[in-house]
């Protein structure tokens, strides 16, 4: 992957549209020059122990069929675990498949505050960047994340082919995804399986569940995915596969009103049309009752609606967005229908205007 020390993460297809965004968090078996080989043995780093074998070209090759953006770590689990939580105990493994990491070994917290700042915090900086860029364009991503397992743990065979790693706290695509796997006929799946997907702090925790966001991990044997050719393979399998999921959990979100953001963009437009509707139809109340009662009122609908339109790049006058709230210009509107204000409201809105939007 070709790391040097002023990087912590790999970027590909940094400016694809972000509506699905993949990562892989064990990409990579390198480290930093000043970290040498943390007191291993170099065959080490072609084991499981170092990363995940194969994800990162399963991934590359998901991102690219799917023109989307991915992240992946640059350096080994080994330095520092992408999938933790930043105060997990197991960020820095002193001790990882039985085997004694002699340069983590010594690790204090000051060691393993710099590994966060230099490595740990860009990864993460540089996934909530393309999630950023998914919230300006008003998209829901869906997010991916690429992980391989061993085809055996302590002499015990693994059966599975492919896992599918969820978090009770949110199954919607992991369900959809395990169903259109084992349509496929001929794969032995794993739910949550071989690891469980529930893992306080792990890089979906981060990314996916705290924004709401549909996700899942993606388990891969790694004996499947050893070569780049059986990689391309999987990724090529993997991908229609994953997009009938997707497109399945977004229709079941669309029913239960869920997070599909065209949907739910037209549903919003029609409450606020409707709201528009109402308050037009009710001229015997004020604005200082509104202002009172909720810290805003007609002259704020207009003035968001001006501001909003800017934002989208279109002009629209204060006089005019708020003559779409008034249903007629405002001067015309005070003219039939505002009244003098009483004592009373007076000294309310005296009390509440600090509130006032």
């Amino acid at each position: 992957m070709n790391p040097n020390d002023q990087d912590a993460y790999q970027l590909v297809n940094a400016q694809a549209a972000p509506g699905l965004i993949f990562v892989c968090d064990h990409a990579s078996n390198a480290l930093p020059e000043e970290y040498a080989t943390l007191g291993l043995e170099s065959g080490q780093f072609n084991l499981h122990i170092a990363y995940d074998i194969g994800a990162a070209e399963v991934t590359r090759a998901m991102a690219t069929a799917c023109a989307a953006p991915a992240v992946l770590g640059l350096y080994s689990r080994l330095l520092i675990d992408l999938n933790r939580g930043a105060d997990d105990p197991t960020l820095v493994m002193k001790l990882s498949d039985g085997e004694i990491i002699p340069g983590n070994a010594t690790a204090g917290q000051q060691e393993i505050s710099k590994r966060i700042s230099k490595f740990y915090t860009p990864y993460h900086n540089a996934i909530e960047v393309q999630i950023a860029r998914a919230k300006a364009q008003s998209i829901v991503p869906t997010i991916v994340s690429i992980h391989s397992f061993t085809p055996s743990w302590r002499g015990n065979e693994r059966p599975w082919q492919v896992g599918v790693l969820w978090s009770k706290k949110d199954s919607r695509l992991a369900r959809h995804l395990l169903k259109s796997l084992q349509n496929e006929g001929d794969l032995v799946v794993g739910d949550n399986q071989p690891y469980s997907g529930e893992l306080d702090g792990d890089c979906m925790a981060q990314h996916a569940l705290v924004h709401g966001f549909p996700h899942v991990l993606i388990e891969i044997r790694q004996d499947l995915i050893a070569t780049a050719a059986s990689a391309k393979a999987w990724a090529n399998r993997l991908v229609p596969v994953l997009k009938t999921a997707i497109e399945h959990c977004d229709q079941n979100e669309r029913k239960k009103m869920g997070m599909n953001d065209a949907i739910r963009t037209e549903i919003e437009a029609a409450v606020f049309r409707r709201l528009v509707a109402h308050v037009q139809s009710r001229t015997d109340v004020q604005n200082i009752d509104l202002m009172n009662l909720a810290g805003f009122c007609r002259n704020c609908l207009g003035n968001w609606l001006e501001e909003a339109a800017a934002e989208h790049g279109l002009q629209l006058s204060r006089d005019a967005a708020r003559e779409r709230i008034y249903g007629m210009p405002q001067a015309e509107w005070k003219r039939r229908y505002q009244k003098e204000a009483s004592s009373e409201q007076k000294a309310a809105f005296d009390l509440s205007h600090k509130n006032h939007s």
